[in-house]
Parts: structure tokens; C-alpha cells; sequence
């Protein structure tokens, strides 16, 4: 695993500045027409609105540790590797998406929408510069696949998923693909389990309606798992059943 100092000193400091200026992101952010009725057919809860959740106290300094801590990461499992800027974004990125879904369950299109240009083009970037056109193709492969499944959820269970998680899949998928099958693999995978696991144990302490939780935190975190420890999940199950 590479591993720099400078780089992830860097990475923690560049997560710190953008997070703290992810409330103003969120201040500006437009109102969706919501449908009145929610999916399971009762009458949708009064969402809050972004200006109001911008407002939230230390939100700024919320954010910037987070984002801090995600990017730190990043650079720790990733060092001077030319994929780093794509995912210092998603790091960053993730960090408001994540807020804004456990507040609302909702992942703004204003936000997911044109990270599919940054991503992909970040990508696009750093095969060019690693001379890496198979990385590329993994993209686009875990683009199709991740999106794909999402939304074959969606349409058999609309219930159960938001709109949203598919196309946050996409890009998951994207960046996670780019890196490799192994990390592609634990990282969807992983995002299911947490979701699973932790979202019955909110349910059980009634934190949180288990029909009605927000998936894109857990997606995003298992985004990082698979990035982090994709491979070496991926090699001691391959020993396991040897």
C-alpha cells in the first residue's frame, strides 16, 4: 500500500478547506418539486430545507473534519497515484452527499449529476497520464454494472431504494472500477452490508424508520472499504477456500 507522509498531510489539508465551504454549497442548493405522496403510498414528511440544514450548528467545522479525515485516507491507500484527484473529489463530495441524505433522504441531481463529468473526466486524465486505457474501460464496465443493478433494484423495488442511489451507484461504480475488480467488488458489496447490518441495528434502537433509512451514507462508506481493503478481502477469501 503506498503510503506518504506529504501527501497525506496535503490530501488532509485540501479535505479541511473544501469541507468547510460545503455549507455554503448546501445553502445554495434548489428546491426539488417533491411528490407528496412517498413510495410506500402514506403522505412524504415535510423535508427540511437546505438553507435550514446550512444552517445547522458547526456544520463548517463538521464537514471539514470529516473531509479532512476521508481525504487523508484517500491519499494514504492511494499516494501520488494519478487516480488521487478524482478521488479527493468523491472524498470531499461524499461528505455533503452523506449529510444531505441522513437529513433528507435525498441526493441532489444539482450535485450527483455533474460528478459524473468530474469524475469521468479526472478518470480520463489519469489513464492518459498512467497510459492505463484498461483502467478506463473498468470505469465505464463498473459504470454500466453498478448503475445497471441499481436500477434493476429500483424498478423491481422502488420501495426500497430512492432514484438517487442509482445514479450515486454509477459513479461509485466509475471510481471504483478505475482501481481494480477487487476493490469494485468489496466496495458495492460492502455498501449492501452496512446498510444491511447497521440500518437493522438503527431500526432495533428506533433512530431510524426501517423502511424508511437513507442508503448513500452506507454506499459511500462502503465505497471506501472496497478501496481501502478491497484487494486484501478479496486475496484472504481466495486463500479461504483454498
Amino acid at each position: 500500500m503506498p503510503y506518504d507522509l506529504a501527501v497525506v498531510a496535503g490530501a488532509a489539508l485540501f479535505g479541511a478547506a473544501a469541507g468547510a465551504l460545503l455549507p455554503g454549497v448546501l445553502a445554495r442548493l434548489p428546491e426539488p418539486a417533491l411528490d407528496p405522496v412517498d413510495p410506500a403510498g402514506a403522505a412524504a414528511p415535510a423535508k427540511v430545507p437546505y438553507a435550514a440544514l446550512a444552517r445547522t450548528p458547526r456544520l463548517g467545522v463538521g464537514c471539514a473534519a470529516a473531509a479532512a479525515a476521508a481525504c487523508a485516507v484517500v491519499a494514504w491507500r492511494l499516494g501520488w497515484s494519478a487516480a488521487l484527484p478524482a478521488w479527493l473529489y468523491l472524498a470531499v463530495v461524499g461528505v455533503l452527499l452523506a449529510w444531505i441524505d441522513a437529513r433528507t433522504r435525498l441526493l441532489p441531481t444539482r450535485i450527483v449529476g455533474p460528478s459524473y463529468l468530474v469524475v469521468g473526466a479526472l478518470l480520463l486524465v489519469a489513464s492518459a497520464v498512467e497510459g492505463d486505457w484498461h483502467a478506463l474501460v473498468r470505469a465505464g464496465l463498473g459504470w454500466a454494472i453498478a448503475g445497471g443493478s441499481f436500477l434493476l433494484l429500483w424498478v423491481i423495488h422502488p420501495r426500497g431504494m430512492g432514484y438517487g442511489d442509482v445514479r450515486l451507484a454509477g459513479i461509485l461504480g466509475m471510481a471504483l472500477g478505475w482501481l481494480g475488480w477487487a476493490e469494485f467488488g468489496v466496495g458495492m458489496y460492502a455498501g449492501f452490508l452496512l446498510g444491511g447490518v447497521i440500518g437493522v441495528v438503527l431500526g432495533l434502537l428506533h433512530l431510524v424508520d426501517r423502511r424508511r433509512y437513507p442508503f448513500g451514507p452506507f454506499m459511500l462508506a462502503g465505497a471506501l472499504v472496497g478501496l481501502v481493503w478491497g484487494p486484501a478481502i478479496v486475496d484472504w477469501y481466495a486463500g479461504a477456500r483454498r
